[in-house]
């Protein structure tokens, strides 16, 4: 039988799809409790449902928050994988609470998962939140009851809840996408999405591992993985611009030296297009000479992390021609770093395998480094290269080129349903007796960002057709936060049983939508910001791309006359 503790330490074999598959109940009273009947029900403990918790307690209102993973942190505790780190700087990554940023201080401007989960840690400890909270519920369906005014949400354990206002917290990133590739059932090695990666880890010395993809969560584990195993295959299909993260450590009295100006810093990133400190240049690519370009991109580049997408002149994503001039910079200093010329052509093609910065750039720390390793080697299964997966078999992976490659462990890098994938998935069910997962299969439709028409009394944040991935995150969910906590104070002031967005509302806003994104290059390429890479899924832009200080201009118009909605009086 062998020794059971042994059994113990190993990572179990099951490949995780879904949410569901992490229910339970580990108690019957409080915010356990079945048939709840609160205020506010939130869905999701990441920055968005730990901030609205605090606000809507702060508001006096009853609210329990519903969480499927252990703990709050959201994707801080589900994406443990090997090198997994934030892509924006502290400390503006970080919740706009006095009580805590004032107790709190990083190690780091990059910090990792570890620490990112001591800081939701630290932010409920401060805050007194888990009280208020149900770990391991995932919700499996919402249907609001028009007569009493109130939602009717159940759990994958059986549960029943009750609440006047519904808010959805589950964040872009809620559902994994694990591509259907043949005969995944047959390997019998180690595999793993990297977004339900085991959080005892996985053993990886001197073994053979594949990586498949090379988006963010990829980029991470191919730098932390290329020099501990014996060979590292990279299954790419689009070469990541990405761009050096610039980390260094920070000490606790640098912090505590800006706690001062940490107000003022917080507030600030809310005047900025994508919620960071800095912006765009306020001139074209072209009023300056090619020596005048080369020194503004020279200077972004020692400013490191997204200095270069999000500082440049602010023509580049929306001219082919301007674009081309960022491309060509970045290739010239990424390229130097790799010394095998094949590699160099997968990873820094002369041609840019789309328009530069409309796939939000990776930040890495030694990733060309490590992919010119002699043990790394990249198989590029593109479509264009027709040499794509062909199955998988007991030992490995067959591509078309008949090719078979042996791994001991394969990490699923393949990303999310994203953006719209964390709602579609729980079960949503409108007035009209639609589901959200039916309504959005031919495209997605919101008012704001913050509530859909058939919904009443719902809200989300961090979701589709808000800031979302073209910005910082925290900077989002604090605009979208207040907004929503505003509405609802104001809605219980009217004394009204609901609001409902209208469908001409939300047909408006989608055009703003895609106004604001047509005029841009995101839509030259599939990428997150349009729709993501899951087969079938509609092509459309799911971000407001005009930045967050007119989209605070526009949200906080419609308030407090709720213009756009249908009001039902008690």
């Amino acid at each position: 039988m062998g020794d059971p503790s042994e059994a113990q330490q190993k990572p179990e074999r099951i490949l995780h799809r879904d949410l569901f598959e992490y229910a339970q109940r580990s108690r019957t009273d409080g915010p356990y409790a079945d048939n709840l009947d609160i205020d506010v029900l939130i869905v999701g403990a990441g920055f968005g449902g730990t901030l609205m918790l605090y606000e809507m307690r702060k508001a006096g209102f009853k609210t329990v928050l519903y969480e499927a993973g252990t703990s709050f942190g959201g994707t801080w505790r589900w994406n443990v994988y090997p090198g997994a780190r934030v892509d924006s700087e502290v400390p503006i990554y970080q919740l706009a609470i006095p009580e805590v940023y004032k107790t709190w201080t990083w190690t780091t401007n990059y910090p990792d998962y570890h620490e990112l989960q001591a800081y939701f840690d630290h932010v409920d400890k401060v805050c007194g939140l888990s009280k208020d909270c149900a770990f391991g519920s995932v919700v499996t369906s919402a249907e609001f009851d028009k007569d009493v005014g109130k939602w009717i949400v159940k759990t994958a354990d059986g549960r029943t809840a009750k609440c006047k206002y519904l808010i959805i917290a589950a964040g872009f990133a809620a559902k994994r996408y694990i591509p259907d590739y043949p005969s995944m059932d047959k390997f019998k090695g180690i595999m793993h999405h990297s977004s339900f990666w085991p959080p005892e880890g996985v053993d990886v010395s001197g073994k053979k591992v594949a990586v498949i993809g090379t988006g963010a969560s990829g980029v991470q584990m191919i730098q932390e993985w290329g020099p501990q195993v014996e060979q590292l295959t990279v299954f790419q299909r689009t070469p990541n611009l990405a761009l050096p993260m610039g980390k260094r450590d920070l000490t606790k009295e640098e912090q505590e030296a800006l706690y001062p100006v940490y107000d003022e810093m917080l507030r600030m990133r809310e005047k900025n297009f994508a919620g960071f400190t800095y912006d765009f240049e306020e001139r074209n690519t072209f009023e300056d000479s090619p020596e005048e370009r080369e020194a503004v991109y020279e200077r972004l580049w020692k400013k490191a992390g997204f200095g270069l997408w999000l500082g440049a002149h602010k023509d580049y994503l929306f001219d082919m021609k301007a674009n081309r001039c960022v491309y060509d910079f970045w290739r010239r200093k990424q390229m130097t770093r790799i010394k095998n010329p094949e590699k160099r052509e997968i990873l820094c093609p002369a041609e840019p395998p789309h328009a530069f910065g409309i796939k939000r750039p990776c930040l890495e720390q030694n990733f060309y480094e490590v992919l010119d390793r002699d043990n790394v080697s990249i198989v590029d299964i593109s479509t264009k290269s027709g040499n794509e997966i062909a199955e998988f078999t007991e030992t490995g992976i067959k591509t078309k080129d008949g090719k078979h490659h042996e791994f001991d462990v394969i990490a699923l890098a393949t990303g999310f349903d994203i953006t719209t994938g964390g709602m579609t998935n729980m079960g949503l069910k409108s007035i009209h007796g639609t589901t959200l997962h039916d309504e959005w299969k031919k495209a997605a439709y919101t008012y704001l960002g913050t509530t859909i028409s058939g919904y009443p009394n719902m809200f989300h944040l961090y979701g589709p057709h808000g800031p979302t991935l073209l910005s910082n995150g925290p900077s989002s969910v604090e605009v979208q936060g207040r907004w929503i906590r505003d509405a609802i104070k104001l809605i219980d002031r009217q004394g009204w049983k609901y609001v409902n967005p209208t469908r001409e509302a939300s047909e408006k806003w989608k055009q703003r939508i895609n106004e604001l994104s047509d005029k841009t290059l995101l839509p030259t390429t599939r990428s997150t910001y349009m729709g993501g890479s899951v087969p079938g899924k509609a092509f459309e832009q799911v971000n407001y791309a005009g930045g967050i200080p007119e989209y605070v201009k526009e949200i906080r118009l419609v308030l407090p006359s709720f213009s756009g909605f249908e009001t039902v009086a008690a």
